[in-house]
């Protein structure tokens, strides 16, 4: 009787090919490493078909990662018809599936993360089947079963664009670049630039989170699953590659949190809903994510302490400021929650008295969790340098 990895592995390696995707997985890479840089070095590009490819480049990823991926898969905001009408085009522009199939496996992704028989790009089965093996070959993992986007079924838009998807996939992968190459006076540049290579590129970065982004990176919220931040990730994906926080915090539209973080997709939303043209966007709570850090860097101090067996007034010391952090994270939030309720209130209903008690009271918890999260870190540093002693 068979095990179930030698089921598994059964199963991986006899999954049938599927003929469409493997043709168009390996021509276009080596169309676009052929005829791209020969008609460079024959003929030339110009400043304006590189600026469309740059163009052209953002308009189809972020498709990806503020249509597809955070407003269809995850819910994390509304958009008006308009925007989710050129998020629909520009989707099948990336040439990534429609909206329909790939929000299913993108759900499908986070229910069943790293598992190998129900994950549809596991990373658990290596670099090349998270990253495009799955694509190529039709694995039951990877079924479609679109029971988990019955939601997604009641929007038009994402119905029109699954019932139109190869009309669609033609006209902007061929019809739009060729246009701009006819207007321009290349077509072959447009095509080439704004339709092969663009192409090509797109979906790698894309796939690069389904694969380096489980590899590669910090997990500083969650080791639950291998998700991981990478900064470098992040500059080829429009903000995805803070996956450690995506997968630990889905429902929020930001990937990163921080203002400093490359995160375009997140500006671009933020955008939207100035504009009015976007809604309800989701926020995890900061002291759920000051939680979720904490936890994080509890658990990696207490194992070092373990490895290295370090007792006593380490461990004892650790414990407690991390459970004294936790409280004070607790108050914070409280305060906070109070004073931006109050600034939400009307004038009449609180005195400029209790307004400033109230954030009094708010200010003087942020101050008192600044300064508990230095001392912390003064713990944590402690324990990596066992050879210092604790003050």
């Amino acid at each position: 009787m068979h095990s179930d990895t030698t089921d598994t592995l059964t199963t991986t390696e006899h999954a049938p090919i599927n003929w469409t995707n493997m043709i168009l997985f390996t021509v276009t890479p080596a169309l676009a490493i052929t005829l791209v840089p020969a008609y460079g070095w024959l003929v030339g590009y110009d400043a304006f078909e590189w600026i469309m490819f740059v163009l052209l480049m953002g308009v189809s990823g972020m498709s990806i990662t503020a249509g597809y991926h955070r407003l269809w898969s995850h819910k994390t905001y509304e958009a008006h018809p308009a925007i989710r009408f050129l998020f629909a085009l520009g989707g099948a522009f990336a040439l990534q599936n429609d909206v329909l199939n790939w929000a299913s496996d993108h759900r499908r992704h986070h229910q069943y993360v790293d598992d190998n028989d129900n994950d549809p790009y596991s990373a658990g089965r290596g670099f090349w089947f998270s990253h495009i093996g799955w694509i190529v070959r039709t694995y039951p993992s990877a079924r479609n079963d679109f029971s988990n986007v019955k939601d997604l079924q009641r929007d038009p838009i994402v119905m029109w664009q699954h019932r139109h998807y190869l009309a669609l996939v033609l006209l902007t992968n061929i019809g739009l670049p060729a246009l701009i190459g006819y207007l321009h006076g290349d077509v072959i540049a447009g095509l080439l630039l704004g339709g092969l290579l663009r192409l090509v590129l797109s979906q790698h970065f894309t796939y690069f989170i389904n694969s380096l982004a489980h590899m590669w990176g910090r997990r500083p919220y969650s080791d639950k699953s291998t998700a991981r931040d990478n900064t470098l990730l992040a500059l080829i994906t429009y903000g995805e590659g803070y996956h450690n926080y995506h997968h630990t915090f889905q429902w929020d539209y930001r990937n990163g949190i921080r203002w400093w973080h490359f995160d375009p997709t997140k500006w671009l939303i933020h955008t939207l809903s100035r504009l009015g043209l976007a809604s309800g966007l989701k926020r995890c709570d900061p002291d759920k994510i000051e939680c979720a850090k904490l936890e994080r860097q509890y658990q990696l101090a207490a194992d070092r302490c373990e490895k290295l067996q370090i007792e006593g007034d380490w461990q004892d010391r650790l414990e407690q400021e991390y459970q004294a952090l936790l409280h004070t994270v607790q108050l914070w939030a409280e305060h906070r929650h109070a004073w931006y309720e109050a600034k939400g209130k009307q004038l009449q209903e609180l005195s400029h008295l209790e307004l400033l008690q109230i954030k009094a009271h708010y200010l003087e918890m942020r101050l008192k969790l600044k300064l508990q999260k230095k001392r912390w870190q003064e713990v944590l540093r402690s324990v990596a340098s066992p050879q210092q002693q604790l003050a």
